[in-house]
């Protein structure tokens, strides 16, 4: 990912998301899930990447099956992706059919509602119709439970028509490298498939990869990991960073004591400091738990954020920094190689996850690498229908 950053002059701050990053993630996750098909999770706008970037650069690396979350997202998939299998994880909406089979949509089945009513798409199309069946396995949020793995047990008949592209389950607990749910799922989940008719296993997610091949079967799902997100957090992050927040400078200005910094005068400086507001707030997905905790790196230092996260604006305190380290117009990294975003997750006390899904709409975004050479920023005022 490129160190140079050109904020276009009517921005506050650019979003640069790294395509051949983002590529070597996938294959390094293909090749440690071994002979099992590596797919890609890409939903909410590809954890907020950006889709219409990330989906062909993940299906120029290798992938074939992609996962989103709704069928509109499927859609907008399918428009990127002509040839690619696309499940949507949130099942089959109620009276959705016909936009499941024009636009070759696989639903992932969660109940004996979804798989009837599949099953008689399926009848109704005079030919057999992909589905993922999902299996409970201790979520407890979506999937067939014990009660409605027993009845499809006894009564495989209600599969007729589908061709069962996988029965899959989810990981609770996999990110935590110990903990004994992660080898109870996988047991309830071997167990369900002793006594479900016969078709291909799907069960781990981006951490459940680095748990054994015990738990690869024949496609693995990553997510988060193929955005940056370490999927080991007991060890260093195995993943190369995709995503890059720099923003700007507005204002840098000397404070003394007594005096407190921004909303709820929730920091009150302690002698003289000097504080630096940069253009980005909670409109752009800082989280606001990051007040008072989180930091910005400037010149490669390290920049605790002071007061509350405003809006628009952040302040930091860069009084350890020379003068001429910080100037109104120079850029403070927000995510990227000296701030990962794990890192950001961690002041706000929340998971990566959530900071890549919330960057907002404000940022100039540019993607680099890939087909995508070295793009100039553009601004985004949104990313389509589906965020």
């Amino acid at each position: 990912m490129t160190d140079f950053i050109d904020i276009p002059a009517r921005v506050g701050a650019v979003l640069t998301v790294d395509l051949d990053a983002l590529a070597a993630n996938w294959r390094h996750l293909d090749r440690l899930s071994g002979p099992a098909e590596c797919a890609a999770v890409v939903k909410a706008d590809a954890y907020g990447v950006g889709l219409e970037e990330a989906a062909p650069a993940l299906a120029a690396a290798g992938a074939r099956t992609f996962f989103v979350a709704l069928p509109e997202e499927g859609i907008r998939l399918r428009h990127l992706l002509p040839h690619a299998r696309i499940g949507i994880l949130d099942g089959l909406f109620p009276a959705a059919e016909s936009d499941y089979r024009a636009h070759d949509l696989i639903p992932v089945l969660n109940d004996l509602d979804e798989i009837a009513r599949w099953s008689t798409a399926a009848r109704s199309a005079g030919r057999p119709l992909p589905a993922f069946v999902h299996l409970d396995t201790g979520m407890n949020r979506l999937g067939l439970g014990s009660a409605d793995r027993t009845v499809l047990a006894a009564e495989p008949e209600r599969l007729d028509g589908i061709e069962i592209a996988a029965f899959m389950s989810h990981f609770a607990c996999a990110d935590e490298p110990d903990h004994p749910m992660t080898a109870a799922q996988t047991a309830t989940f071997l167990r369900a498939l002793n006594y479900l008719p016969p078709g291909p296993a799907s069960l781990a997610n981006s951490s459940g990869i680095f748990r054994g091949q015990e738990t690869h079967f024949d496609m693995v799902r990553p997510g988060a990991a193929l955005y940056g997100v370490n999927p080991t957090p007991e060890t260093d992050n195995p993943m190369q960073p995709v995503v890059r927040v720099d923003a700007r400078i507005l204002s840098v200005r000397t404070v003394d004591s007594p005096e407190t910094v921004g909303y709820g005068a929730t920091h009150q400086v302690m002698g003289q400091a000097r504080i630096a507001t940069i253009a980005a707030g909670y409109a752009d997905g800082l989280i606001r738990a990051m007040g008072n905790a989180g930091a910005v790196t400037i010149d490669g230092s390290a920049c605790r954020i002071v007061g509350h996260v405003s809006m628009d604006l952040i302040t930091v305190d860069v009084s350890h920094l020379a003068e001429e380290a910080v100037q109104p117009g120079d850029a403070a990294q927000l995510i990227g190689p000296d701030m990962p975003v794990d890192m950001v997750a961690a002041a706000a006390d929340t998971i990566g996850y959530e900071i890549l899904t919330a960057l907002g709409r404000r940022y100039a975004r540019r993607h680099v690498g890939g087909d995508a050479a070295v793009a100039p920023a553009r601004h985004s005022p949104g990313r389509g229908a589906v965020a």
